[in-house]
């Protein structure tokens, strides 16, 4: 019997999307607004899934404080209110559009839990705009 458990987060980031080998214009004509120079900002909205196997010791998939207490390491000590591009490592030659962030945080949490236990993130730049990553 496989349930899933879920945790919702949030963290404040700017960013600028950008490729640093394109002129300005290139910049601009693929990314638009999100390309000004001086950065913007979003709410993200983090909801983080494990699936897994019930333990009959505990009942539990995995304690919720753990998963918690790993969102808070992983995601938002490092990202919330931080410039993703300048502040966050793993952006620094990778663009932080939403697909590349959510990545990102997926692969900070799976390296955190066991591999018996299935991952989702789903990732809200906006309310209306979100991206989710299961994994390769």
């Amino acid at each position: 019997m496989r349930v899933t458990i879920s945790r919702k987060a949030h963290f404040n980031a700017a960013h600028r999307l950008y490729r640093k080998d394109w002129t300005f214009e290139q910049n601009d004509a693929v990314f638009g607004k999100c390309n000004n120079p001086n950065f913007h900002g979003h709410n993200y909205e983090l909801i983080v899934s494990v699936t897994g196997e019930i333990d009959p010791e505990t009942g539990y998939v995995m304690d919720v404080k753990f998963l918690t207490d790993i969102i808070k390491s992983e995601v938002e000590e490092q990202m919330d209110h931080k410039n993703l591009n300048l502040d966050v490592p793993e952006f620094e030659n990778l663009n932080p559009t939403a697909e590349n962030i959510v990545v990102v945080i997926w692969n900070k949490i799976r390296a955190k839990i066991k591999s018996s236990l299935d991952l989702e993130v789903v990732l809200y730049e906006t309310p209306r705009n979100f991206v989710t990553y299961k994994g390769e």
